[in-house]
């Protein structure tokens, strides 16, 4: 009881004074800083629990199977969800950058040296030297590279060095050559081609999509984000969280990740998760979704919800 007084009244204090800190904060030039820390400190809240004892009860033996298109650097390279769950996936890693993906090959059991398109097709990709990380089957387009806070004396780091024509297959395709016939979590990190490599997915349907998506693209004729959310609304999926990636000069950021779920507001969306319930309960742990989790848990009657609810969802502190 007095835990909750002192809450409230800690709550009340900080109402009664934010406004003059913010007034400072804005004289001082360093509210923007302090707000994107706090955010950033908000979207990993989350990181402190560590849930290996339940997902690792949840699988048993089984990985999550993990298509990982754009993977240069290794699969999580981005540490978007703790390393500690690593694990727990199987991943299947596609790098079209033959020099790239030949290191991946040294330590990773299903490796796809070629480009993941919408049908079997060669394709062009232009490669940055000074920014592999940046190649893309779409050209740098110097005309927006302000919008994404890129200086003028920064502008040849994103010269194309090489163009490299790559053979592509579809997600649908390059899986069933693999033998493998279910998909639980998708990443496409590809500069651009994320819709058209969303068009050879085939009768897949991953339990989780993590996707890069340009609200202003550095590259020339990116399809438009919002035909990215419309085909992924087509395919039966929500978007339930967003991060901005890199700098920006617009009030929203220039790119975005993006996680989406299969659409638990449907019957169609809630079959798929209730016939996949470890896998799926296991990454929204993973990725920190509690609320919500605990929300779907109970519509979807899954059978770990009460053990869910004994955690608090911190990014709402």
């Amino acid at each position: 009881m007095l835990k909750k007084i002192l809450f409230k009244l800690s709550k009340s204090v900080v109402k009664l004074f934010l406004p003059c800190f913010s007034s400072l904060f804005i004289k001082l030039k360093v509210n923007k800083r302090i707000i994107n820390y706090l955010s950033d400190k908000s979207f990993i809240a989350n990181n402190y629990y560590d849930f290996s004892k339940i997902i690792k009860k949840n699988l048993i033996n089984e990985k999550i199977l993990a298509l990982d298109i754009g993977a240069q650097g290794g699969f999580n390279s981005d540490v978007f969800f703790p390393e500690k769950y690593n694990k727990f996936f199987e991943p299947v890693l596609v790098e079209p950058i033959k020099e790239e993906a030949k290191k991946l090959m040294e330590m990773n059991k299903y490796v796809i040296d070629g480009g993941i398109w919408s049908s079997q097709i060669k394709k062009k990709i232009y490669i940055l030297g000074s920014r592999t990380g940046s190649s893309s089957m779409y050209q740098p387009d110097p005309f927006f590279f302000d919008i994404h806070g890129i200086k003028k004396k920064d502008y040849k780091k994103y010269e194309v060095t090489k163009t490299v024509e790559i053979d592509c297959d579809s997600i649908n395709a390059s899986l069933k050559n693999l033998k493998i016939d279910k998909l639980d979590y998708l990443k496409v990190d590809t500069q651009g081609a994320e819709l058209e490599i969303l068009y050879g997915i085939g009768t897949y349907r991953p339990l989780l999509i993590k996707i890069e998506a340009h609200i202003f693209s550095m590259y020339k004729e990116v399809p438009s984000w919002s035909q990215l959310l419309d085909y992924l609304h087509k395919l039966n999926y929500i978007v339930v969280d967003w991060k901005g990636i890199g700098s920006h000069c617009t009030r929203v950021p220039a790119e975005m990740d993006m996680i989406f779920i299969p659409n638990f507001k449907n019957k169609e969306g809630r079959d798929l998760i209730t016939a996949n319930e470890n896998k799926f309960v296991s990454l929204m742990l993973i990725f920190g979704q509690l609320d919500l989790l605990k929300i779907i848990s109970h519509k979807c009657k899954l059978s770990s919800s009460n053990e869910i609810d004994t955690f608090e969802d911190r990014f709402f502190y």
